[in-house]
């Protein structure tokens, strides 16, 4: 009994197995349940590739980034601040000095009377003549009254002792009036300080009428019988004024601008021989000669205010040629047209005709690759007529022949019209003969272009000057400019200098802000702060009367200023925002990101769902 009851206990015990498990195989929801773990490898893989992008990105970012040097932004809005709120001023400091005014003249003046008395009229005619460069309110006067035997001094600032008492007691003035040069030099030596405009006033002598006199150097000098102390007081303030400070320049004169400077402070003089009608005779020069001895010190002169150099060239055939120095173009005809007068047996042409007058489309003033960029270029043209036109004279707007036969033409140029002797005789040969420019034309010739120069830079061309108070002769100097001509120059370019340079450093500041992605490279940087550097050190030379260095450090300022304006990364068309940068990529990038993302999104959350399937099981078997 106790065997048949353990085998039956043996067969029962399967089917409570199977019961269990049927029991367990009814709890279990495929849906809801999972008997395994949830493997990793799939979430591994998934993440590896989403953080493989997100390790990518900053290398794209840094690929498409860029270098952006920094800029003085702050110094470049005070300098540009600084240049329009405050004009920019000079010092000027003035000596006048009276001879013979002593106390039997029935107009005696002391010295501080006299100083007053200029310094009042020097005032207001600042007032009425201010522009870019001048002293303005910003000058001194100081004024010795020299009797013969005493010397009163009255001095605005301590400037030292001006003048050497009795200095002209001995001197011939009505022997000296014939050479107005000798007593040039002579002050020059008595009254030559670096940076004094020194005006003299002599009383007496045996001229009737009052003669002025404007020196090559920093002087000046009134002789004559003085009869009203308040004229001469008046041509001296005028004198100071209107010649020294505003170089003689007459009303209606251009200005700033009228300058012909290049960006990069470069000039190019371009001397150029044209023959019309090669038919009716050949003309050619010996240049290099006339350009050593004539205008190298012309161009010694102005190098602070420009860096000139000079090309001389002759046309050869109306076929375009390299210009050599021994080429010469014929048929160069000129645009406009003249008549034949017979009043002065001559072809004329009027200023009407001027603008007509360069033919650009034959006239082939080819320079230099040097002349190219933004330097300056000026073109000084000798035409020899054809024979059909000559002699061919300029008519003046008042109807007289010009005097030079020549004319300019604002910031290009000028034109001399040579006219060959004996204009019939070899018009039309067969063989028609070659002629050379002799030095004595070309000595002509050259005083008329040196003209032509002074009037492109703004000054006069003549010897004379005629303002409210009279007239005064301005002495010529061999260099072409007299050193009182220079200081305007250099003033002037100084302060038109510094003035582009901060509108020039501004717009590239507004520039670079306004487009993030500018490319700036430590060359524009570089750049902008030498040329911050090189203004402030024009303002301070300027303002210690320093022009010469004043005027280099300003066109060394503005030449660097254009370089980083005009630099060949600031004028890249690869320039685009963020948002140009984003629609660029964004087709290539964001579909596969979208799906990485998305991928690891639905790989988690899968990852999470089959977890609680497992842990809803196993809280099931338990």
């Amino acid at each position: 009994m106790a065997e048949i009851s353990e085998t039956m206990r043996n067969q029962s015990s399967p089917s409570e197995e199977n019961t269990k498990e049927n029991s367990e195989t009814s709890n279990f929801d495929h849906k809801t349940m999972r008997k395994s773990k949830p493997g990793l490898k799939r979430l591994a893989l998934t993440l590896t590739v989403f953080f493989s992008f997100l390790l990518g990105l900053p290398w794209l970012l840094k690929s498409i980034e860029i270098y952006r040097s920094p800029l003085p932004f702050r110094d470049i809005d005070s300098l540009s601040n600084a240049i329009d709120s405050n004009p920019f001023l000079f010092p000027c400091k003035f000596h006048a000095v009276f001879v013979n005014f002593d106390h039997s003249t029935p107009f005696k003046q002391n010295a501080e009377q006299l100083g007053f008395l200029v310094s009042n009229h020097m005032s207001q005619l600042a007032d009425r003549s201010s522009f870019c460069g001048t002293c303005e309110k910003n000058y001194t006067v100081s004024v010795s009254l020299d009797s013969g035997n005493e010397c009163v001094e009255y001095e605005d600032v301590d400037i030292g002792r001006a003048w050497r008492c009795g200095a002209l007691s001995e001197f011939n003035f009505d022997e000296t009036m014939k050479n107005d040069e000798v007593l040039d030099e002579y002050l020059e030596s008595v009254v030559g300080r670096r940076g004094v405009y020194t005006v003299v006033v002599v009383n007496g002598g045996e001229w009737d009428r009052v003669r002025a006199v404007v020196g090559k150097h920093r002087h000046a000098w009134i002789v004559g019988r003085v009869s009203e102390v308040e004229t001469v007081v008046e041509k001296v303030a005028e004198m100071f004024v209107k010649i020294f400070v505003g170089g003689a320049k007459e009303e209606g004169t251009m200005q700033g601008e009228f300058m012909p400077v290049g960006a990069d402070g470069k000039i190019v003089l371009s001397f150029n021989l044209l023959n019309a009608d090669p038919r009716d005779w050949i003309y050619d020069w010996d240049f290099k000669e006339v350009h050593e001895k004539l205008l190298s010190s012309t161009l010694d002169a102005l190098g602070p205010i420009a860096n000139i150099s000079v090309e001389s060239q002759e046309y050869g055939f109306a076929i375009y040629m390299r210009p050599t120095p021994m080429q010469v173009l014929y048929h160069t005809p000129k645009s406009s047209y003249s008549y034949w007068d017979t009043e002065v047996e001559s072809h004329i042409f009027s200023t009407k005709d001027l603008p007509f007058f360069v033919n650009s489309n034959e006239w082939h003033l080819d320079t230099s690759i040097a002349a190219g960029g933004r330097s300056k270029i000026l073109q000084f043209v000798v035409y020899i007529p054809s024979a059909n036109e000559c002699p061919l004279r300029l008519q003046l707007p008042n109807g007289e022949i010009s005097m030079t036969n020549a004319f300019i033409s604002p910031t290009w140029g000028g034109v001399v019209v040579l006219n060959p002797p004996n204009c019939l005789g070899n018009a039309n040969s067969m063989h028609p003969l070659r002629h050379k420019v002799s030095p004595q034309e070309l000595n002509q010739i050259l005083e008329v272009f040196m003209g032509q120069l002074r009037q492109l830079f703004g000054l006069k061309s003549t010897g004379f000057y005629k303002g409210a108070s009279g007239s005064s002769i301005l002495l010529a100097s061999e260099r072409g400019f007299t050193e009182w001509e220079l200081d305007v120059l250099a003033r002037q370019h100084a302060c038109f200098n510094l003035r582009q340079c901060g509108t020039t450093l501004g717009s590239l500041s507004r520039l670079v802000q306004s487009l993030p992605r500018m490319i700036i490279k430590d060359e524009i940087g570089k750049q902008v702060k030498l040329s911050l550097e090189a203004a402030k050190l024009a303002q301070n030379n300027a303002s210690q009367g320093i022009y010469d260095a004043s005027v280099v450090s300003s066109r060394h300022a503005r030449s660097l200023a254009e370089d980083a304006f005009f630099h060949p990364s600031v004028m890249s068309v690869s320039y685009y925002s963020f948002e140009h940068c984003f629609a660029v990529y964004s087709p290539f990038f964001l579909p596969l990101s979208l799906h990485v993302i998305l991928a690891v999104v639905r790989e988690i959350k899968r990852y999470k769902q089959e977890s609680k399937k497992y842990a809803a099981w196993k809280a099931v078997g338990k």
